[in-house]
């Protein structure tokens, strides 16, 4: 069954795009829902099963990137709240209780591949946030070296590409530094591991944040899933064009099939349009941890 939605009695919740966000005082319960998104909505049919392959698989990556993070558990009997066996049910291995942070305002994105708005922004200027590219390259080429290329975060609406100078204007030369060299470090063991898996991790954003209590920097929010990142298979990799991906292009591309205007409201998916989807999160979570989905 689908989670659309989540509702805990009497603790304050800030909803996302995918997220359900709770405050639990000094620490927040994080439920990843089963809503999709896509070209800046929220669609009306959730993916079953999505909001637990992005919990369980950033749960995954937490544990063997090596990085300090603010996850503090999954299991639902750590959790401070009380919970009956619904609610218990229904968080099972799509929520974390995670230590409170200060956000950077920036999405932290690396990029290893020439794919998406960086292919394009290239195509126009021949460069990618301010970072000037080889000539000559086709979509979908690996780039020479990962490229750090912030963007604004958007509450609503698609984040802005920014160059690494207006981050460092706002932040601060130093903490924008931190969050450049941190964010290429996480990005390189994450691509090296998928590699080993036959996956290409083409490109990805990470979120950062402080703790509130020891300012120590944190990896937040969710890490290498593919919401938030381009995964490919190595077997299908041919650059000169886009790439069969493990995310939802199942939806974009049949949503722009439809004639839909994109300033509406969207129409719901078809069923084959949801196993299709589906099958494609699951895929990456298998490939990527070895280990079979728990909850075919």
């Amino acid at each position: 069954m689908a989670i659309s939605a989540t509702g805990l009695d009497g603790l304050p919740k800030k909803q996302g795009k995918v997220r359900d966000v709770y405050d639990l005082g000094d620490r927040l319960l994080l439920v990843a829902s089963d809503r999709i998104s896509a070209f800046d909505w929220v669609l009306p049919t959730p993916i079953p099963d999505k909001g637990r392959v992005l919990s369980s698989l950033s749960e995954f990556w937490f544990e063997r990137l090596g990085v300090p993070n603010h996850l503090i558990s999954t299991n639902v009997d750590d959790f401070p709240v009380a919970l009956d066996d619904a609610a218990r049910k229904a968080l099972r291995g799509r929520a974390m209780l995670v230590r409170k942070a200060k956000v950077a305002p920036f999405e932290c994105v690396v990029r290893g591949y020439l794919s998406g708005s960086g292919w394009k922004e290239y195509r126009a200027s021949g460069s990618v946030c301010g970072v000037p590219l080889p000539a000559g390259l086709v979509e979908s080429d690996r780039l020479p070296e990962p490229v750090f290329t912030p963007a604004t975060k958007a509450e609503t609406g698609h984040d802005e590409n920014v160059s690494f100078d207006v981050m460092a204007n706002a932040l601060g030369a130093e903490v924008a530094g931190r969050l450049r060299d941190v964010s290429l470090d996480v990005y390189a063991r994450g691509a090296e591991l998928a590699l080993s898996k036959g996956l290409i991790l083409a490109d990805t954003k990470f979120e950062w944040g402080f703790d509130e209590k020891t300012g120590e920097l944190l990896l937040i929010d969710e890490v290498l899933t593919p919401d938030s990142s381009r995964y490919w298979s190595v077997e299908t990799y041919k650059p000169g064009g886009a790439q069969p991906s493990f995310d939802k292009q199942f939806v974009r591309d049949w949503l722009e099939t439809t004639g839909w205007d994109k300033a509406s409201e969207p129409p719901p998916l078809p069923e084959a349009v949801v196993a299709g989807t589906r099958s494609k999160y699951i895929d990456a979570y298998e490939r990527l941890t070895g280990r079979p989905f728990p909850w075919r």
